[in-house]
């Protein structure tokens, strides 16, 4: 839990543990001030100045002394050198970086801000609630332990003024709701304390007056009146004088009637609804609506009604439904959206690599309705969203994000309480298009009576409807239940009738006759969809007549569909565990006789029956998962037949191993490496046992999966991965070329930068063989390989941009989505060691796009490192921008980027900008930095021991970054200088460790400049620092270039 302030009342802190002691009155000042400022950064000097009228003599030592102590209450666990991350030191003074919902006066800040919206929308019910939650965070005044402090009154007078705001639409909404009678006290009260606010007395007449007290609504206008006229010398304002003579004239306005709903209860939503339409028509462009709400709430009953209307108008209309439980194949709801289309519809282009060909598929469907709705505008919904599966969500945000250029109104209605993952990440999405947004709640009691006659043709008074507003919440599923249940039984009936939708089914559906209650059990267990060849089949007899019976009660539409969910979902549940897993087998074996290829549904019963037949559906469903483009569905099913396969028993290892290879070649594509890993390991291990080295090449080179980073994850897993490709490489027949030459690139990703000699020489080989077969896939494999070995000297950037250049006219001729983004990545390092950053940036945003595009998880945290790496270059202070990239790198398990990296980027920033570093957790890093941290702490002693234990660096990515740190040190200390300026003389025209594409230091030229000055050589150094100028300007560092020219050496 963040931590979070209290300055609504006296000041508090709080943390998971409970309350902060945040110690004696100048601490909590300073604490104060910071709050004040909102996460600004406020100048020590201003501090000091702000918290003594006088300061005294050691006022900023107590100041350093005041912030220490508040770091370590705010952030107990930090540990001892840590940079702080909440109470931060930033250039010439201190912010406290508080989460936005931190702090309870921001929080009511927002809300008083939200209730104006809501008002303005019509929602007063929700208005009044989000008020209510407001004024509730007040626990006494605002900051009263600083008032005294000239800082702190504008933002008090501030609050206070808000608080005032906040009881004037407290009142509103209540007068929206209909309940002026509750508004008068607070408003009586808020005037006597407020005389001067006029829409405090215009709300007070108002609310009197609704409450039928017209004399007095007309006496307090004369008051207010005659206060202002006393008080300030002025006459009532426009609203006030128009206020008198309505109440005088009991003008009609003063009581708003409710419109004549076109729909039970939704007519303003129909016409929201009915509108957006509208303007898709006249833009002529996609328009999407979010109908949202809880079960039953009537977001189908209001798209139909929508529907209709639309279709009497000329519009076309398409349905697609999500059902819950059935097992249907990836993108189900379009696919009947598409076959509901006239016309030849999208191809999905057979040959691509599945993130090509789910692209293409996606684009082909937007354009088909862009042809569909240029015949006639076009309404589509997506029903039950919550329940829509991955390829459905995905093909949906591609349509909306990529607006379709004719007019379509897409609606996507989905349950409020059940918002998955994968719906919270569409809606994400397609948030920045700014979709319209209809939420249903309950029913007023006002529209009880009409859906009771709609239902059932009663005629219910008021009493009755009470009672069925209170038993339902105003959901309209409840009520027509309960309507049902009142045309059956009466008045008594609904007495007996226990609350929530389950004992109302159970109710109803213990009326029907008992064959006909099994048969609608059963088929609430075959799906929401009922099939009846397949449910006579399992039954082993005819049910029509019971379907016909259940359709009369209203369980079933005349389509075989459930009447509702909730009804299919109490009935499922009312099924004891054992009847229904073995109602599942027999549907599942009726399937397997009637539809044999419908392998989602076989593998949803066989499953959920617990049968042997389980793993190889489950097998076949993930298969055709992969072939729609569906990774995540094709995840969960490859992890069930893995599952059913162990329970089974069955030691059959090859099969075993086959379906573990398919959730190894899946998993990577949902961005879950540390799984795909280990299953990996154990995949491979299975190999082994096999004895079949073909066999053992494929499962290793199964995770073709491209690298960017040059230290591994898990070292570990990739020694034992390497000596068991290197085993295999001995055993692997002479014909086995290809796989040979996988099984080489797959050795040189494994060992990185750690396989000397011998990677070199299979980096080689597998190259050679890629080119020699003229295999693109394996030759985009091989150059990664490459790549991973040209780091073994300093200064190889324009080789790895060379190995870029080709690797990206590769993929891009033969359609490799994910080989281009490794491209672009290496292109970005590249370019960016070379100080290139036009082109850099270019290749960064290509990458950003393609990973919106396809979908990979994997892009962004390198970018985001990129994004802080260029803010750094430009001279602007870059540690919050640093500190958010490695944020990012949490839930990647990329551990060999996430390896102190953080820490070690801040350092090499300060030092950078002249600055003297500060100490952190540097991870793997810290044999470089403690030299330079001790440095700058004045401990020079321990900085030499410090020194004479740095080890060589290792020949990475961050090569030339720790070799120049380590520069620094033996500059300022006295170490290896000529050792460490032959190293990094190759590399001389580059940015030091800006080819990681993470994080920079100054030009290499620049360090080098400072060797050769300590080595005694003017010249070559005056050359080096004219270079770094270059190389400085080139990369638009004008604060380097000027260091360069006076040869400034920042621990000096």
């Amino acid at each position: 839990m963040a931590v979070r302030f209290g300055v609504l009342g006296p000041l508090v802190a709080q943390d998971a543990r409970g309350p902060v002691e945040l110690k004696g009155p100048r601490h909590r000042a300073v604490l104060a001030r910071l709050l004040v400022a909102r996460g600004r950064v406020v100048p020590a000097a201003r501090l000091v100045d702000d918290l003594w009228e006088d300061p005294p003599d050691g006022a900023q030592a107590a100041l350093q002394t005041f912030v220490s102590a508040l770091r370590r209450a705010l952030e107990p666990d930090r540990a001892p050198r840590a940079p702080a991350r909440l109470l931060v030191t930033e250039g010439p003074g201190y912010a406290l970086r508080a989460e936005p919902d931190a702090v309870d006066a921001w929080r009511f800040e927002d809300a008083v801000s939200a209730t104006a919206d809501l008002l303005a929308a019509g929602r007063a019910d929700a208005a009044l609630a989000r008020v209510d939650e407001a004024l509730a965070l007040w626990r006494g005044p605002a900051y009263a332990e600083v008032d005294g402090f000239p800082w702190a009154r504008a933002e008090i007078a501030r609050l206070d003024e808000l608080r005032l705001l906040a009881g004037e639409r407290r009142a509103e909404a209540l007068l929206a709701l209909g309940r002026a009678a509750e508004a008068v006290p607070d408003l009586e009260g808020h005037t006597e304390a407020h005389p001067w606010r006029e829409e405090g007395w215009r709300l007070f007449a108002l609310a009197l007056y609704r409450a039928g007290r017209q004399g007095d609504a007309l006496a307090a206008l004369r008051r207010a009146r005659k206060v202002l006229a006393d008080e300030l010398g002025v006459d009532p304002g426009p609203a006030l004088r128009g206020l008198e003579a309505d109440v005088l004239a009991q003008a009609p306005r003063l009581t708003p009637t409710r419109p004549v709903p076109a729909l039970v209860g939704r007519g303003e939503e129909l016409d929201r609804l009915l509108d957006a339409a509208a303007t898709a028509a006249t833009r002529g462009r996609l328009g999407l609506v979010l109908l949202s709400g809880e079960a039953g709430a009537g977001k189908t009953a209001l798209a139909e009604a929508a529907a209709a209307r639309l279709s009497a108008q000329g519009w076309t209309t398409a349905w697609g439904g999500n059902p819950e439980h059935e097992g249907v194949p990836a993108g189900w709801a379009w696919t009947r959206i598409l076959d509901t289309l006239e016309g030849p519809g999208p191809e999905s282009e057979a040959g691509a690599d599945p993130v090509t060909a789910r692209f293409r598929w996606h684009r082909a469907v937007g354009a088909h309705l862009a042809r569909t709705a240029r015949q006639a505008p076009l309404l589509l919904v997506l029903d039950d969203v919550h329940w829509a599966g991955e390829e459905t969500l995905a093909l949906l945000a591609a349509v909306v994000t990529e607006p379709v250029p004719a007019p379509v109104l897409v609606v996507a209605a989905y349950r409020t309480t059940e918002v998955s993952p994968e719906l919270a990440e569409f809606l994400g999405r397609v948030a920045r298009t700014e979709p319209v947004r209809l939420y249903l709640g309950g029913l007023p009691q006002t529209a009880v009576p009409d859906l009771v006659r709609d239902a059932t043709g009663l005629v219910v008074d008021e009493e009755t409807a009470a009672v069925l507003h209170r038993r339902s919440a105003g959901n309209p599923f409840f009520l027509r239940e309960l309507a049902r249940l009142l045309d059956a039984e009466g008045t008594d009936g609904l007495a007996a009738v226990p609350p929530g939708v389950r004992d109302l089914v159970r109710y109803r559906a213990g009326k029907l006759p008992e064959d006909v209650g099994r048969t609608l059990r059963m088929a609430a267990v075959a799906g929401t969809q009922v099939d009846p060849c397949v449910l006579s089949a399992a039954a082993g007899q005819d049910v029509l007549d019971a379907l016909e019976t259940a359709m009369a009660q209203g369980f079933l539409t005349e389509e075989l569909r459930f009447s509702h969910d909730l009804v299919r979902d109490a009935l499922y549940q009312d099924v004891s565990p054992v009847r229904r897993a073995r109602w599942h087998a027999r549907i599942g074996e009726a399937i397997e006789r009637l539809r044999p290829g419908d392998v989602e549904a076989l593998a949803h019963h066989f499953l959920l029956a617990g049968s042997d037949r389980a793993a190889g559906y489950a097998r076949a469903a993930a298969e055709q998962a992969e072939a729609r483009f569906a990774p995540h569905e094709a995840v969960r099913l490859w992890r069930a037949a893995l599952d059913a396969h162990d329970r089974s028993g069955s030691d059959d290892v090859r099969t075993r191993l086959e379906l573990v290879m398919g959730l190894v070649r899946a998993l990577p594509f949902t961005g879950e490496l540390g799984q795909a890993r280990r299953y990996r390991e154990e995949a491979v291990t299975l190999a082994e046992r096999l004895g079949d080295p073909v066999f053992t090449a494929r499962v290793i080179g199964a995770f073709d999966v491209p690298a960017i980073w040059t230290e591994h994850d898990d070292p570990a897993l990739a020694a034992r991965l390497a000596a068991v490709a290197e085993r295999t490489l001995e055993a692997l027949p002479p014909e086995e070329t290809a796989a040979r030459g996988r099984l080489l690139a797959t050795l040189v990703l494994e060992l990185r930068n750690t396989g000397g000699a011998r990677a070199d020489e299979a980096a080689r080989e597998a190259e050679e063989i890629a080119r020699r077969l003229d295999d693109p896939p394996l030759l985009a494999f091989a150059l990664n390989a490459r790549f991973m070995r040209s780091f073994g000297t300093a200064g190889l950037a324009p080789e790895r941009r060379r190995i870029g250049e080709e690797l990206l006219e590769l993929v891009i001729r033969h359609g490799m989505v994910t080989f281009e983004v490794l491209a672009r990545l290496v292109l970005v390092q590249a370019h960016a060691a070379l100080a290139g950053f036009a082109v850099a940036d270019e290749h960064a945003a290509v990458a950003d796009r393609l990973a919106a595009d396809y979908r990979l998880p994997l892009v962004a945290p390198f970018t985001r490192w990129y994004r802080a790496l260029r803010t750094a270059v430009t001279g602007e202070p870059a540690e919050a921008a640093y500190r958010d990239a490695a944020d990012g790198l949490a839930g990647t398990e990329m551990s060999g980027v996430d390896n102190g990296i953080g820490a070690f980027a801040l350092l090499c920033h300060r030092i950078s900008q002249g600055r003297l570093p500060e100490d952190g957790e540097f991870g793997g890093y810290a044999p470089w930095c403690r030299p330079l941290v001790l440095l700058g702490a004045g401990r020079e002693g321990e900085a030499r021991a410090a020194l004479a234990a740095v080890p060589p660096s290792p020949r990475d990515l961050l090569y030339e970054a720790r070799t120049c740190l380590h520069a620094v040190a033996a500059v300022e200390l006295g170490g290896e200088l000529s050792t460490l300026y032959g190293e990094l003389l190759p590399a001389a025209a580059e940015l030091a460790g800006a080819g990681s594409g993470m994080l920079t230091l100054r030009p290499v030229a620049h360090y080098l400049g400072d060797l050769a000055t300590a080595l005694g050589r003017p010249d070559e150094a005056a050359g080096h620092y004219r270079q770094a100028a270059a190389v400085a300007a080139r990369a638009g560092a004008p604060h380097w270039a000027a260091a360069a020219r006076t040869g400034y050496r920042p621990l000096s």
